[in-house]
């Protein structure tokens, strides 16, 4: 509602208003200017211009546009995680995910080299899911840096793990990629089976839940994700015995 240009623009009196408005939006939507003009020592001809700074005509027409920017700021209400995770049991196990677990697994096992990559929380689990793998007898690393130098021996018959919600990460896109270009197979673990990431991968595995977010933060559960990425190693681990 208040842009940098518009901030820019107060002066000392405006300033003050806006302060105000900021900490008591809920109580100053419901306010004559009268009322608020007392409340922040201000005439009613500095609320006035304040209210055509912000492109109002009034203050009628100020409370309306804050009215409806305090409604689309309101808190998002949090799925429980038991919600998401059967969510998840319910749409993907149905379907063939255990497949393409075990076809992934049985492509990472022929490899000599095991990549993961992702950024964010997705990052996060990739780091994870090197170690778990790892730890289960298939030395993997974990790669954040797309311009990480790669040596030529390590880029030869190696498979790439892309982790994203999304699936349209551009920082994980270009480095997919790059990898892809480079030789090695992709495999990607996303929300969504249409997604960039999953078009350019060998093997996508989609999880399927519903995307959550606050404010500008994705906040989707990661819990398919740990729980592919933990039977594909056990897969593998399995393949090895």
């Amino acid at each position: 509602m208040f842009s940098n240009e518009v901030i820019t623009s107060f002066n000392e009196l405006e300033t003050s208003l806006y302060n105000y408005i900021c900490q008591n939006g809920d109580k100053v939507a419901y306010m004559r200017i009268r009322e608020l003009a007392d409340e922040t020592h201000v005439s009613t001809a500095t609320i006035l211009r304040f209210c055509r700074k912000v492109n109002c005509e009034g203050f009628s027409e100020f409370k309306v546009k804050l009215k409806m920017h305090l409604e689309g700021n309101k808190k998002t209400v949090i799925k429980s995680v038991h919600h998401s995770v059967v969510e998840f049991f319910e749409r993907t196990l149905k379907g063939d995910i255990e497949v393409k677990i075990k076809q992934a697994a049985s492509l990472v096992n022929t490899a000599e080299n095991v990549i993961f990559i992702g950024i964010g929380s997705s990052g996060i689990l990739a780091e994870y899911g090197a170690r778990y793998f790892s730890s289960l007898g298939k030395f993997s690393l974990y790669i954040k840096d797309p311009h990480f130098p790669i040596h030529t021996k390590l880029r030869n018959n190696s498979v790439t793990i892309a982790l994203s919600v999304s699936g349209e990460n551009n920082f994980t896109v270009t480095h997919l990629n790059q990898l892809k270009q480079e030789g090695s197979k992709i495999i990607s673990i996303t929300n969504n089976k249409l997604s960039t990431i999953a078009k350019i991968s060998d093997i996508n595995i989609p999880y399927y839940v519903t995307e959550e977010f606050v404010e500008e933060a994705n906040i989707t559960t990661q819990v398919p994700v740990v729980y592919i990425l933990e039977s594909m190693a056990r897969e593998i681990h399995k393949l090895n015995q």
